[in-house]
């Protein structure tokens, strides 16, 4: 796919991307990020079939199996090329059951095989050495940095008592730091909504940093950003300087890392697998069944330590 020049109008899309985009984010509630990820795929895929002299309504179960090929040959990895071909088999069957095509090609054509993955997860060990050099941080620095150490310290509590998206999180309302429940009220892909219990650490971290935010934000986490507040890439980077401050490699620490760890943890003290797929808002238990590893290891240590034959 060849790259805009800078400065140049970016193309719109041929009509039937166009549509199947509409459709997403109208029945399925996708978000912006979410629908130019799909852009970006489906015009990788019509680039192929115009260099391969095919038209898209005459793609068949043979154009598809070569684009597959193409990805690999290109060098992205099975997951990578297995995301792709999953939006375009979706683009496919949109344009069948609309009636834009006669057929699905796409029915067919199975994706790259890809190894199952577990989640990069700190122990709990680590999760307190990372907040307590944030706590350390907030109580050590001058005015100007400590304002800043304060906002870590309120980021990293919140998102580990929580398991907020990272999105979800740098996005909280100025609102959210007053309230006097001991939950937050979150609003999350496709519109879903669900309630987060807050940890007593976090509603503390939240009322001193809170002191330091402008009474005329409506944000929380207020940044000189085009959205108005912090922008995921910036707390990720600052979270891991705190990494390396805590004797953490930092390729192992990110927002979403922290994420797997409130999940894991939870699991690891025996929370129920359908709570945490509330709390983590998936919309279908699949997603969650990525941290059955950490229910596996439970299982087997009530075996060895409940089981009466193991006292041998």
């Amino acid at each position: 796919m060849s790259a805009v020049p800078d400065g140049a109008p970016v193309p719109l899309p041929s009509p039937e991307v166009a549509a199947y985009l509409d459709m997403l984010a109208a029945e399925r509630g996708a978000g912006a990020n979410t629908l130019a990820a799909y852009r970006r795929d489906l015009d990788d895929y019509l680039a192929y079939l115009r260099r391969a002299g095919i038209p898209l309504e005459e793609a068949d179960t043979h154009s598809l199996r070569a684009f597959v090929a193409d990805l690999e040959t290109r060098g992205l990895m099975a997951s990578s090329a297995a995301r792709r071909l999953s939006c375009v088999r979706g683009f496919h069957k949109f344009l069948y059951a609309e009636g834009y095509a006669e057929a699905d090609p796409s029915v067919a054509v199975s994706g790259p095989r890809r190894g199952r993955t577990l989640p990069k997860v700190l122990s709990i060990a680590e999760v307190d050495r990372l907040l307590a050099t944030a706590h350390a941080a907030a109580a050590a620095t001058e005015a100007g940095p400590a304002r800043r150490a304060r906002r870590m310290v309120c980021l990293l509590e919140l998102l580990y008592a929580t398991g907020l998206r990272v999105s979800e999180l740098v996005a909280l309302p100025r609102a959210a730091g007053t309230t006097r429940e001991r939950y937050l009220f979150i609003k999350g892909k496709g519109g879903r909504e669900r309630l987060v219990p807050l940890t007593e650490a976090s509603r503390v971290a939240m009322t001193a940093h809170l002191a330091a935010v402008p009474e005329e934000s409506p944000w929380l986490f207020p940044a000189e950003s085009d959205s108005g507040h912090l922008t995921r890439q910036a707390f990720a980077r600052d979270l891991k300087a705190v990494a390396v401050a805590a004797g953490l490699r930092p390729d192992r620490v990110s927002p979403h890392v922290l994420r797997h760890a409130f999940a894991s943890h939870l699991l690891q003290n025996g929370a129920d697998l359908r709570i945490v797929q509330e709390l983590l808002g998936h919309a279908d238990i699949s997603t969650t069944q990525i941290y059955t590893h950490v229910l596996d290891e439970r299982l087997k240590a009530m075996v060895r330590d409940l089981h009466p034959l193991m006292d041998g």
